[in-house]
């Protein structure tokens, strides 16, 4: 049997407060009160983790723009008709709320019948210019049915209503994208309210959401998944972990799927390389492994297994779709209200391409992927079906199991480009569930509401603020240049995760820093992140770019020396310490450096923890293969980076009053000497062939 070996993984332990499940006397959480408080705004963006109660926070928002702001009618659009059901009744004014939300059944498109997508449907289309027509309120459609609606009915149709959009990392300002330019358009007209919610507002590619020109009309909304998963009140903990299996995943399954733990599975794509290409044959195995088949519930079409303890339990099938009727059946069993709160209804879902995004099944514990998912959005979806807080559950688990590079391979780079990508998620999952970063230059002054440890703020040391309440740290730093324009300001506040995702799944920085010695961390953290935050943000000054680059780089880095100095999440007696691991390795951090400055930052390697893990579990003889292949791969200058040399030296130069020297025995001083050589090359080349 092939074992399954861990690589870079995280460990959440939650505070266990309660706040953010414990409604307030309009039977809002945390997360929904605060969204509420906004709601005069014409333009609103809540991120906030999946499970924390959008659907419903909307609710609120609409009901307040139909009865008090002037709106006509709210339009709500979801990604795919399964995420409709979000939306249904809502008796709300039991809970203390002054009215209640409710669709008429005509009104809500998602439950017609028809494909999600494919083709454009005439009737659905038909329908939304009926709403229009008419008196009634709300409206819920699919992201197709929108954009065929709009494209045919026109902008001007949707003046003075509301258009909600779920999901909205779906959106891209891409020309290609028709909701991003209809929703751009809708924008320049500004006759429509609009109110847009994500789980994970990072696309993980380089095309941004919405253009900066729309997205700073946006008044944001964020609540965190620190917040989220601190204020549960029965979960206790999150664990993420990636593992290696060599051979066939059908047979490392074994050591990580527990019956005894609400799961669902996501076998692999049947083109990846994790795929026997045999869907069907693939879920009969898995079965196999747990049991004795023992038939399918008529009423459910649920499989039922006999476990080796003589335990029945229940599986559905999402994966074979000879049948569609068959599939409709278990899709159906799954979504049934009357089972929502029934622990016992299913124990194993397994799917494929299904049973992510907005799915909501609250009992479950882990989320078994196989294969590397391309898209951090998907990994966070995937990740939120396992976070929904529920009684009796105390921990989620998020475990994805991918095919070990073969030693053997000629192209073992190629083969390992799966494990880079599973760090750079794992690095991202540290960073999404990390408190937040607020950034000030060197005696600033403290930030009310925020812990300066017993002895209070310091002038002229080294504070570290931290507000318990909202997780929040606050870090002075000397040498930090700040953001001056306003979406400048707004990058540093709202989106440095953004920058972060593209950093670490930038193949150059993420090959060097993990395998290349010779690297100088300010290639990475100067360079790398400096080119990203250019090519990105090309519309900032170049002192807001840099302003960028430094907040990103230092929200990377610390939250990474703080993992390392952390050391795990267990006190001596062996148990958990409730989610203070990471702050006390901020807090130790913060002691051992007597002068926390920028060029301290940006001289730690970003991939440095997780390379140490990497080390201890991957296989001696490939790493150093891999190590090879980068190594010899590497080229002293591009033209552009001798450039980006250059400029860092002139920097240099006026900070110090004197230019890099070539002989320095400082690693970063002589490659930017080096680097000012080679754009002086460069230079004359081109001179002499001009």
């Amino acid at each position: 049997m092939t074992t399954a070996k861990p690589i870079p993984a995280v460990s959440f332990q939650t505070a266990h407060t309660g706040i953010s499940t414990k409604p307030n006397e309009m039977g809002m959480r945390e997360m929904q009160e605060r969204a509420y408080n906004k709601r005069g705004e014409q333009y609103l963006l809540i991120k906030s983790p999946p499970a924390s109660g959008k659907s419903r926070a909307l609710m609120f928002i609409a009901l307040d723009k139909l009865h008090n702001q002037g709106m006509k009618q709210a339009i709500i659009v979801v990604p795919e008709k399964s995420i409709g059901g979000s939306f249904s009744d809502e008796p709300l004014s039991k809970f203390g709320f002054w009215a209640d939300w409710t669709v008429k059944p005509q009104w809500n498109l998602c439950n017609a019948p028809g494909p999600d997508e494919e083709r454009v449907d005439p009737s659905k289309v038909r329908a939304v210019g009926q709403f229009l027509a008419g008196d009634d309120r709300v409206l819920v459609c699919t992201h197709a049915t929108f954009r065929f609606a709009v494209e045919q009915l026109g902008v001007e149709a949707f003046d003075h209503r509301l258009i909600a959009v779920d999901e909205f990392h779906h959106v891209s300002a891409s020309a290609d994208n028709r909701l991003g330019s209809q929703l751009a358009d809708f924008i320049r007209r500004d006759q429509a309210h609009i109110v847009a919610m994500t789980g994970s507002y990072f696309r993980g590619d380089a095309v941004p959401v919405l253009m900066p020109e729309d997205e700073v009309r946006f008044e944001p909304v964020t609540y965190t998944y620190y917040e989220q998963l601190n204020g549960y009140e029965h979960l206790k903990a999150l664990n993420i972990g990636y593992f290696f299996y060599s051979e066939r995943y059908l047979d490392a399954i074994e050591a990580v799927l527990d019956p005894t733990k609400k799961t669902i599975v996501h076998i692999p794509s049947v083109n990846s390389r994790e795929s026997t290409k045999d869907k069907v044959k693939e879920v009969e195995e898995i079965m196999e492994h747990l049991g004795e088949w023992q038939g399918a519930d008529p009423q459910t079409g649920f499989h039922h297994v006999k476990l080796p303890n003589g335990r029945v339990i229940k599986i559905a099938d999402l994966v074979d779709d000879s049948d569609p009727a068959k599939r409709a059946k278990v899709l159906a069993a799954l979504k049934d209200p009357a089972h929502r709160n029934d622990r016992d209804h299913v124990d194993i879902i397994i799917a494929l391409g299904m049973a992510k995004e907005g799915f909501d099944w609250i009992w479950c514990e882990h989320a078994l992927t196989v294969g590397y998912r391309s898209s951090l959005t998907e990994i966070i979806q995937i990740i939120g079906r396992a976070t929904r807080d529920a009684p009796g559950k105390q921990t989620a688990t998020f475990t994805n199991l991918i095919a070990e590079p073969d030693a053997s391979e000629a192209a073992v780079v190629g083969a390992v480009n799966d494990t880079l990508k599973a760090i750079a998620a794992s690095l991202l999952m540290e960073q999404v569930l990390a408190p937040r970063f607020t950034f000030t230059p060197k005696d600033r002054g403290p930030i009310d509401d925020f812990d300066y440890g017993p002895d209070g703020y310091q002038e002229g040391q080294t504070n570290v603020g931290f507000n318990e309440e909202r997780g929040q740290f606050h870090f002075e730093i000397n040498g930090l240049v700040e953001p001056k324009s306003e979406e400048a300001v707004r990058i540093c506040q709202e989106d440095l995760n953004e920058v972060i995702t593209q950093f670490v799944q930038d193949k150059t920085a993420l090959e060097r820093g993990m395998f290349d010695e010779e690297v100088v961390p300010e290639e990475l953290t100067q360079l790398r992140m400096g080119k990203i935050v250019r090519d990105r943000y090309p519309e900032l000054s170049a002192e807001d770019q840099e302003a960028v680059r430094q907040h990103a780089i230092a929200a990377l880095n610390l939250t990474q020396r703080a993992k390392t100095l952390a050391g795990g999440g267990d006190t001596e007696d062996g148990e958990p310490r409730l989610n203070t691991a990471l702050i006390d390795g901020v807090r130790k951090f913060a002691m051992d450096v007597r002068d926390l400055d920028i060029d301290l930052i940006d001289s730690i390697n970003p991939f440095e923890a997780a390379y140490s893990v990497l080390a201890r579990s991957m296989d001696a003889n490939i790493l150093k293969q891999v190590q090879a292949v980068i190594s010899a791969r590497k080229v002293k200058f591009t033209p552009e980076e001798a450039r980006e040399h250059a400029e860092r030296a002139l920097r240099f130069k006026k900070e110090r009053g004197r230019l890099p020297d070539i002989n320095a025995q400082d690693a970063w001083e002589k490659q930017l000497a080096e680097g000012v050589a080679a754009f002086a090359r460069y230079r004359a080349e081109a001179a002499a062939h001009g």
